[in-house]
């Protein structure tokens, strides 16, 4: 990837325009919701960062002037928005099904999101230099995104006597629509009308039931633009890793924990007597315990990845200071390495340290040192904050945004919080139903900080990439998680009213509620710790694992290698389902073999674009199918139960790889 920006330090465009300030909270707004939606029905959410952007683009193209640097800080708002979705939805939700709250208030809800997110932005401004400058991190989404952007050419004049049209960029742009439209409509058949199956999912007992296989396939066109973009590398790395969770872990803690996993599964009787959903019950049980083999990885992974950031992180932020004396004293930094100043950023944290107070003093109403508990939940949020943020930054620049595991930094969050919450308020009384309350709120407000870390080091990328100026898109993704955190809660409080959010609705008994799987997971282990306690033994497993990842990318970094080890790769394909990481390793495998066809070690030309259109189709109809099934609820999809779906999925995948095989 060329240093050098798209737009020179030298050059100046429209960035900060009022036109883009409004569409990027406009798009914050319903992609946030939009998610949320998605987030928790199946657990997982799309990055809005390429559909943003295709958006914005198509929206400024009818304006007579726009720039490409508009684009970004359109989408970098909007993205921010998605973020802070996922960051409420995997943790707020656990409040209601715990019984701490009746309902999503929405002032206390709007307050957690816009200081979770608001330290998520100053959290990643000394971490833009260290990731972005001095690392040498894919950040997918951000490479796929200034993709997008650059189909659209630089600037727009219509007015101009020399304006022509950039044939270029619509060749560009025509590549880009083609495959977006291929993923697109195979999103609609498959999440809209149904005729194509989003994945393919099969257990089975075999040795007369003694060794228990399960296994899945992700049928998605996004996840094989991701793993193109990534490369063979960690695409093959976070298969392995959910080859360990699924294809090792499962049939492993099924022959050594059968009589546990049987209770677990509500399965009883004799094992002749079992049939194929009693086996996907017990194999669904023991995967959800294998996946914190994952949480542990993460948290040694997590710990060695600051510490092997440190050097550079220092560097980053003394070169921030560098820039902010240089300006004192007249020195301007070049127009594309200008962060927001580092004062600024410290004053930024500690204005948003008193509403950090004050909240935590209202969770512990009724507490009798909650002046006290109230100052450490405020420590521990900035101390963790900022340490789930370099790891949630460092993970999107290894396997991209949509595939984050945020859910696991916001696991181990609960679990270091709840812990020494219960060494220092007891679980007796008062303390054991404000303890998991208290611990939900860090939870919500660090899930939102690292989710926000996340994204937007993927934004500023792409703004690297482009040439735009780091403090306004700063400033972007500010406005982002502002317009996101008033929309969220009056999201989910009609979700809960017309579905149900890990619970029977209220007002509406019959029907079928959102999972909500990781609040759900949230809520298990905050009320575990303070009242049953937790099973350590798969995390203490995750944690060798971790540290031989670690020892084995040491040797290959001792002897030079290309390929390495690097733990949060792995650890991310244990958590997540087995199916993901199946389209992802075939979209590394054919990155690979275009490299090596070219003779060169880079994914480039028309194969980015169209993995790039891939992810943007898929994101942009996986938004709107979810829009429509907000206002149509039991109606989208339109076919349930297709028998010829699974057949017609995998040929969707089928065709989605071929295409990028030849066209690429």
């Amino acid at each position: 990837m060329a240093d050098r920006p798209l737009v020179p330090a030298d050059q100046r465009l429209n960035e900060l325009t009022l036109k883009a300030l409004i569409l990027g909270a406009l798009l914050s707004a319903v992609l946030s919701a939009a998610n949320a939606y998605i987030g928790l029905l199946v657990g997982l959410t799309v990055s809005a960062s390429i559909p943003a952007a295709a958006t914005s683009m198509g929206i400024l193209r009818l304006f007579r002037r726009s720039t490409i640097l508009e684009n970004n800080m359109v989408q970098t708002s909007a993205s921010a928005g998605e973020s802070l979705a996922a960051g409420i939805i995997f943790t707020l939700p656990a409040l209601v099904m715990m019984g701490a709250w009746s309902g999503y208030h929405w002032s206390t809800m709007t307050l957690i999101g816009i200081l979770g997110g608001v330290l998520g932005v100053a959290f990643t401004i000394p971490l833009r230099r260290a990731l972005i400058v001095e690392t040498d991190l894919a950040f997918p989404e951000g490479v796929a995104t200034a993709q997008v952007l650059k189909t659209g050419g630089i600037q727009t004049d219509k007015d101009h006597p020399e304006y022509r049209p950039n044939e270029e960029a619509r060749r560009g742009l025509r590549l880009l629509l083609t495959a977006a439209g291929l993923g697109g409509l195979i999103k609609l058949l498959e999440s809209g009308v149904g005729v194509l199956a989003g994945g393919i999912a099969a257990s089975k007992s075999w040795l007369g039931g003694k060794w228990l296989f399960t296994g899945d396939i992700t049928l998605s066109p996004a996840l094989l633009g991701v793993g193109y973009i990534v490369g063979l590398n960690v695409a093959v790395l976070v298969f392995l890793g959910g080859a360990i969770g699924t294809l090792i872990g499962v049939p492993l803690n099924w022959l050594l924990n059968g009589d546990e996993l049987r209770q677990l599964a509500g399965v009883s009787g004799d094992m002749s007597s079992w049939n194929a959903q009693d086996w996907e019950n017990l194999a669904g049980t023991s995967w959800q315990q294998c996946r914190r083999i994952g949480v542990g990885a993460m948290m040694v992974g997590g710990v060695w990845s600051l510490i092997t950031l440190a050097r550079p992180l220092m560097d980053g932020v003394k070169a921030s200071l560098h820039a902010h004396r240089q300006a004192k004293a007249g020195l301007v930094a070049l127009r594309t390495e200008q962060d927001m100043p580092i004062p600024y950023v410290s004053l930024l944290v500690l204005l948003s340290s008193i509403p950090l107070y004050f909240i935590f003093l209202h969770a512990m109403d009724g507490f009798p040192n909650r002046f006290w508990i109230a100052g450490v939940m405020s420590g521990l949020m900035l101390v963790l904050g900022f340490v789930f943020a370099s790891v949630a930054g460092y993970m999107a620049g290894l396997v991209g945004s949509s595939n984050n595991p945020i859910s696991g930094v916001t696991i181990a969050t609960v679990i270091v919080s709840a812990l020494i919450l219960l060494q220092l308020m007891g679980n007796e009384g008062a303390a054991g139903r404000l303890g998991p309350i208290a611990v939900m709120y860090l939870a919500g407000m660090i899930c939102s900080a690292a989710a926000i870390a996340g994204d937007n080091m993927q934004d500023l990328k792409c703004g690297h990439i482009l040439g735009a100026t780091p403090w306004r898109q700063q400033i972007f993704q500010i406005i982002g998680v502002i317009a996101a955190a008033g929309a969220i809660p009056l999201v989910l409080s009609v979700l809960d009213q017309g579905y149900g959010i890990g619970r029977v609705s209220p007002y509406n008994p019959g029907a079928t509620p959102l999972s909500a799987p990781q609040a759900s997971l949230m809520r298990d282990l905050s009320t575990g710790i303070f009242g049953a306690g937790i099973e350590w033994t798969y995390i203490f497993i995750g944690f060798g694992l971790a540290v031989l990842l670690i020892v084995l990318d040491e040797i290959q970094k001792s002897r030079g290698a290309h390929f390495r080890f690097p733990v949060l790769a792995v650890a991310v394909g244990v958590y997540l389902p087995l199916g993901l990481s199946i389209p992802i390793l075939l979209g590394g495998l054919l990155a690979y073999w275009q490299q090596k066809r070219r003779g060169n070690t880079e994914t480039e030309g028309d194969g980015l674009l169209l993995a790039s259109g891939l992810i943007t189709g898929e994101a942009l109809m996986g938004v709107l199918v979810a829009i429509l099934a907000v206002s149509a609820p039991g109606k989208v999809p339109y076919l349930s139960d297709f028998s010829l779906a699974p057949w017609l999925g995998l040929a969707g995948l089928a065709i989605c790889f071929l295409y990028l095989a030849r066209k690429g």
